[in-house]
């Protein structure tokens, strides 16, 4: 019984963290952008 359950919680855990990088590597290029254009509109 409690193999299962730790397999599911691992898996549950496995998918949050990829989703998390990848909202975190969305933001980055959010921002590398944001600051492209100010360097553009400063020159």
């Amino acid at each position: 019984m409690k193999r299962p359950v730790a397999l599911g919680i691992l898996i549950i855990t496995t998918l949050l963290l990829v989703s998390g990088c990848n909202t975190i590597r969305g933001a980055g290029e959010d921002l590398q952008q944001g600051g492209e254009a100010i360097q553009r509109a400063a020159s």
